[in-house]
């Protein structure tokens, strides 16, 4: 796959396409079941259709130069907005998120999910936002065009309701003020609000985490009128947490609550990361065999294609599967930040962190919501994950990444891992 310089970046397009096929063979093996799963059946062939036209967006983008794609990153930004507004008006639902309003469906199919590519889209305006910075942010009113261009598809997702979707914009907003200079401190002070939301349900723990925040507060020592809005912001969140719970939807209540015990709802919410535990526990060093999972095959592993498509892995190939999977992510990840250090210029290098960052935020949420280590958030596994949209999303940021890589100094050496 090459772009117009004649280059291709061999190891990165040689990663993701080991784990699209490893993904490919593991949504083959879901649908061997001994009782009928229609839906689940025949969706290899389906994945590996929408492969092919990945490969082909993947290779469209590595012919629009970084210059075009900086250029574009505000049309693009806006027709993704655009595209999630949309979604709530005429959105459906679908499989275990059929109450929420995630994918445009035109004749009764379902086109795509908008919230795919508006993380593609983010990521370049972002890196277009924070690539105008003549050094880095020194405070957070600094960052406050940034935070205004995660806040407003965040906020589009979450009305859909989409929490994994929405902890990926999160992730890819901090990731990317990391990669630009931002030092850990501000980052640890601006996610304050959020980690005080989050432990608000805990009297003790959020006690705790607020004597730690004031401490990091006269320590690092930011303006005063920073500090101050930092602290009420805390304590905002401590109050307003009940209220944020009770318009989170149902299914999402239930999925937090058995995050904390599995065991409170065994036949229904908890039923799902029961049934992951058992299938991944059960598949010890080697596995069950290919196709040969208990769990799977009788259909006891819900939504085995899609989100618990790493469970199939565990149960059927082991211990030493799951290794060989985590270490194709570790490299992919490795390599992309390897094109972030190289590239020419604060856009392209921006760019290229914050998809790996988006990947991250993916591997990362699958798979700790199939240990009980993560809520279950309804997130899909980069390649693994049935989807078509979702595997064109991941190979147009490939593309965009192999783009940047071929653009980016020293680009002969690029090409080795």
């Amino acid at each position: 796959m090459k772009g117009r310089t004649g280059l291709a970046d061999t190891p990165l397009i040689a990663l993701a396409l080991l784990l699209s096929a490893f993904g490919v063979v593991i949504v083959y093996s879901a649908g061997q079941t001994d009782l009928p799963v229609t839906y689940v059946a025949g969706a290899w062939k389906r994945q590996a259709a929408w492969l092919v036209v990945a490969l082909g967006a993947a290779w469209i983008a590595t012919r629009a130069s970084v210059r075009l794609l900086e250029w574009l990153a505000w049309p693009a930004y806006l027709l993704g907005l655009a595209l999630l507004a949309l979604t709530l008006v005429i959105g459906t639902g679908a499989g275990t998120a059929a109450t929420m309003k995630g994918w445009i469906t035109i004749g009764g199919v379902r086109v795509g999910q908008p919230s795919e590519l508006a993380k593609i889209t983010t990521a370049l305006m972002l890196a277009r936002t924070l690539g105008a910075f003549r050094e880095p942010p020194r405070s957070l009113l600094e960052l406050w065009k940034p935070a205004l261009v995660t806040f407003a598809p965040f906020a589009l997702v979450m009305l859909q309701p989409d929490l994994g979707s929405a902890l990926v914009f999160v992730g890819v907003f901090f990731g990317m003020l990391f990669w630009s200079g931002v030092p850990w401190p501000m980052l640890l002070l601006l996610a304050s609000p959020g980690v005080s939301l989050v432990l608000a349900f805990s009297t003790g723990l959020w006690g705790a985490w607020f004597l730690l925040f004031l401490a990091l507060v006269f320590w690092y020592r930011p303006y005063v009128v920073e500090g101050v809005a930092l602290v009420l912001a805390n304590v905002a969140m401590g109050v307003v947490a009940p209220i944020l719970w009770d318009r989170l939807a149902p299914y999402q209540q239930r999925r937090l609550l058995v995050f904390l015990d599995p065991s409170r709802d065994p036949r229904a919410s908890g039923y799902h990361v029961i049934q992951s535990q058992v299938a991944i526990g059960s598949g010890g060093w080697t596995g069950k065999g290919f196709t040969e999972g208990t769990q799977k095959r009788l259909a006891f592993l819900p939504a085995q294609h899609t989100d618990f498509i790493f469970s199939v892995v565990g149960e059927e190939l082991g211990f030493l599967g799951v290794s060989f999977a985590l270490a194709l992510f570790l490299a992919l990840f490795l390599r992309i930040t390897r094109v972030a250090q190289r590239a020419n210029d604060p856009f392209s290098s921006l760019v290229a962190f914050g998809l790996g960052s988006a990947f991250f935020v993916h591997v990362l949420v699958n798979i700790g919501m199939t240990l009980n280590l993560m809520p279950i958030t309804g997130i899909p596994l980069p390649f693994f994950s049935y989807g078509g949209s979702f595997m064109l999303a991941c190979w147009l940021a490939i593309g965009v990444v192999a783009r940047v890589s071929a653009e980016g100094r020293g680009r002969a050496g690029a090409l080795t891992a």
